[in-house]
């Protein structure tokens, strides 16, 4: 642990290191999802440029008029592509919208793919070009790198290393760039982003534009999480928690308002959701119901358990 809050892990030790190091990475990523649910990751295979690239795109985008970027929030989607609009989402025991809007983009197949009913197309912006293109190319990447730390703990649950490529192969993961304009007046109650958990099996975050972002530990103390420039932060979603009964931990966490004198600075942040094909079954699995941790959750698939939780955060009628 470190004065960042969270433990840190070098995944290119797992991808190119030696068995011992493999081993060492597997030990330190399992022990850091099941104690705090979060771990900041260096030497993640993820290019800067592309980051930077797809940061410039989407200030370009919020920064459009309202009355353009309302174009592109498509009536019916649940916000799963497109743009979604200034408070509309909230926390799930929340009834106030959290201080953002957001631009989603999700997972393409071919018009013949057996999938292809449950992904609609992404959203194209005439006025921000390069916003879908290198938003899929970023998408492509985090699907390679969620990838790469599933493997990991596929083995620290002693599965098969490749369990999860076949439910995350043509996922139904999310990339989400998401901005929290400049607050302008004393907010009614609400915060930039109640806190929450994710609902997905991993969340893979590049370090957001200010700071903001805490998790509440189990001395239930909120934390601030301050990644370094070049990490990513990893944490725990909900569907992974409900797989492994609890084992690993799907921790709490929020994006508090700045001081009162930064509140004219935007953050904009950028959090990749990588969900499993709405197939994927979420029942515990067998190893990790013992004695000490009896059955904690009903059998759902990762379809079903979306449909309930986007509906509970007000993104679904």
């Amino acid at each position: 642990m470190n004065e960042k809050g969270i433990p840190t892990v070098d995944l290119s030790s797992f991808v190119q290191g030696s068995t011992e190091e493999r081993t060492a990475f597997v030990q330190a990523l399992g022990k850091a999802f099941h104690e705090v649910g979060f771990v900041a990751v260096v030497n993640h295979g993820i290019s800067k440029q592309l980051v930077d690239g797809f940061y410039e795109a989407s200030k370009a985008f919020f920064a459009l008029p309202e009355a353009t970027k309302r174009q592109y929030e498509i009536a019916g989607m649940a916000g799963q592509r497109g743009y979604t609009s200034f408070g509309k989402e909230h926390a799930k025991q929340s009834q106030v919208a959290d201080l953002k809007e957001f631009f989603q983009i999700g997972q393409e197949v071919p018009a013949d793919h057996p999938l292809k009913p449950e992904y609609p197309d992404n959203v194209s912006v005439a006025e921000a070009p390069d916003f879908a293109r290198l938003g899929r190319a970023l998408y492509q990447a985090f699907e390679k790198t969620g990838g790469q730390l599933l493997r990991a703990i596929a083995i620290h649950l002693n599965l098969t290393p490749d369990y999860f490529d076949q439910y995350i192969t043509e996922g139904n993961s999310i990339l989400r760039s998401i901005y929290y304009p400049p607050i302008t007046r004393e907010p009614a109650s609400a915060i930039r982003a109640e806190q929450h958990e994710d609902i997905n099996l991993i969340t893979l975050l590049v370090g957001a534009s200010a700071g903001g972002l805490q998790l509440l530990n189990s001395k239930n103390e909120w934390m601030p999480i301050m990644p370094e420039a070049d990490e990513i932060v990893i944490n725990v979603g909900d569907m992974l928690q409900r797989l492994t009964n609890n084992y690993l931990k799907s921790t709490t966490h929020r994006v508090v308002n700045p001081p009162r004198e930064d509140w004219h600075l935007p953050r904009l942040s950028i959090p990749f959701f990588l969900h499993p094909v709405s197939a994927m079954r979420l029942d515990c699995l067998p190893a990790c119901v013992t004695a000490d941790n009896p059955l904690q959750y009903a059998p759902i698939t990762a379809g079903q358990y979306l449909d309930e939780r986007l509906r509970e955060i007000g993104l679904k009628k």
